[in-house]
């Protein structure tokens, strides 16, 4: 009879939609506070406060594509109507076209000012010259944005296709930089006028303009790969450039000796690319590893791309094992009580790159706490392997980690965001502030336009079944990705 009781007077535990809309409302709120009125262009940051008078005065290509799908996930989820999210679109593609481009290129530059469209040459904080640099990457999450956008929003997939084929991406594409493996790679990105320090002249889409690309390529299967996937999308990048970035370096010899540990794997073709399928270890896992080891280059691009479907045995394979692997680090190896490590605000002020170190290729990757305690598993007879850390010190986490992490482990993720929530003032009228310090209870209390961006898209795509996904991957975007994402087979194991 007491356990009746006690059942009966017992609040019953909010169902997992009915938490996720209500993130989601919260979230939407951090956007709306973003947007500039006069232009409808989302600024990079605002404090937790949402006062308006704190919206960062800089915006970047990136800040509007995570507010191009977030508007279409909060149309999606019912959170606005479809008439304001048309609206607010519109506006956002009117005020696009006005922003100045690399005009041989039509590629965006990194900063504007989201109130009066202009090119940002003076960094508003500090007064520090900023040089015009067209990034790869950046361009790549616009792009993407709008091939979603083309599909999303019917009114506007006109002039969505218009600006997203009149941005050349094989501006980035050097054809000798994986001469190793017989294909290209793409630079980070380039600057118009020569800067002070290392660059590579270059005129990559033979439009007669020299510009001054980035003395680094993108070689590895980070975030970046979203600009792979929208430059083959668009015919202007080769299918095979795809075979040509690293899984993992080739353990043959030591002149990877520098790179986080050895792999294990073995020599695969595909389109005439000789591919080494390497994975990590982490606790009896393999996996394949991104660069530095964070969230956001594992689980940002699967929001649009569906990467896990379309390469079942690779990608598909890959994913779950790397939110098993983060949260390990995070519950059992570093003993923080909380997991979810990705690029963020720093709580102690700034903003800094966070992930888990053994899951990363650089040796000096990212780490999971303030204190930069990381790993050295050696590389065979080329480097000794160090002891490993004995403790951690203040992890930081991050929400939108956790939300990269629904589709894999959704309970695991609500439970962590709850428990976040319920043990920091970690939630504010816009949801989750960006981070956590977990020993210090020290609260990044602001708001990212990237890291709400992911949020929206996260929840957009669980409350909806894949909507978002599925207005990226359009029949012409499924004909190019698809062929390609399908081939290989991953020895990942859990």
């Amino acid at each position: 009879m007491a356990l009746a009781v006690l059942l009966a007077v017992s609040p019953a535990a909010p169902a997992p939609d009915n938490v996720l809309t209500t993130y989601a409302k919260d979230t939407w709120k951090s956007m709306v506070a973003m947007v500039d009125p006069a232009t409808g262009l989302p600024a990079d940051k605002i404090e937790g406060t949402l006062d308006p008078a704190t919206r960062a005065k800089v915006t970047s290509p990136t800040n509007i594509a995570t507010y191009l799908w977030s508007t279409v996930a909060a149309r999606d989820t019912g959170i606005i109507s479809k008439r304001e999210a048309e609206q607010r679109v519109v506006k956002v593609l009117q005020n696009v076209r006005k922003l100045e481009r690399h005009e041989p290129t039509g590629q965006f530059f990194n900063w504007y000012d989201p109130h009066t469209l202009a090119l940002v040459t003076t960094w508003p904080d500090s007064g520090d010259p900023v040089a015009p640099f067209a990034s790869s990457v950046d361009n790549g999450w616009l792009g993407a944005a709008l091939l979603m956008i083309r599909s999303a929003v019917p009114s506007v997939a006109r002039d969505a296709d218009r600006l997203v084929r009149s941005m050349d991406f094989s501006s980035y594409y050097d054809p000798q930089g994986a001469a190793a493996q017989g294909t290209g790679l793409l630079r980070g990105g380039f600057w118009p006028v020569k800067p002070a320090g290392c660059s590579v002249e270059s005129d990559y889409n033979d439009s007669g303009t020299t510009v001054y690309s980035t003395c680094h390529h993108y070689g590895a299967m980070t975030e970046t790969r979203i600009t792979s996937y929208v430059g083959i999308a668009l015919g202007q990048i080769p299918r095979a450039h795809y075979f040509g970035m690293l899984r993992t370096h080739p353990n043959d010899n030591c002149d990877f000796g520098w790179a986080e540990q050895r792999a294990e794997g073995s020599w695969q073709t595909f389109e005439g690319v000789r591919v080494f399928e390497g994975t990590y270890g982490y606790k009896g896992m393999r996996l394949v590893p991104t660069w530095g080891g964070s969230m956001f280059e594992a689980l940002m691009v699967p929001q649009l791309v569906p990467e896990d479907v379309w390469g079942a045995k690779s990608w598909g394979r890959n994913h779950p094992v790397y939110v098993k692997a983060q949260k390990t680090h995070g519950l059992d190896d570093a003993k923080y009580g909380y997991w979810g490590f990705s690029p963020s605000n720093n709580p102690a002020g700034g903003y800094r790159e966070y992930g888990v170190d053994a899951l990363g290729m650089d040796t000096d990757g990212y780490t999971s706490d303030q204190e930069r305690t990381s790993v050295d598993y050696g590389y065979g007879d080329c480097r000794p392997a160090k002891p490993e850390p004995t403790a951690y010190g203040d992890g930081v986490v991050t929400p939108h980690a956790s939300f990269l992490a629904l589709r894999y482990a959704e309970k695991d993720a609500l439970d962590n965001l709850a428990k976040i929530k319920k043990d920091f003032d970690s939630y504010g009228p816009g949801g989750f502030y960006d981070a956590v310090a977990v020993q210090s209870k020290t609260v990044a209390q602001q708001y990212l336009a990237l890291d709400q961006g992911m949020i929206m898209i996260a929840l957009g795509n669980r409350l909806t079944h894949d909507k978002l996904r599925g207005y990226f991957a359009s029949r012409d975007v499924e004909r190019a990705l698809k062929p390609v994402l399908s081939q290989e087979t991953w020895e990942v194991r859990p």
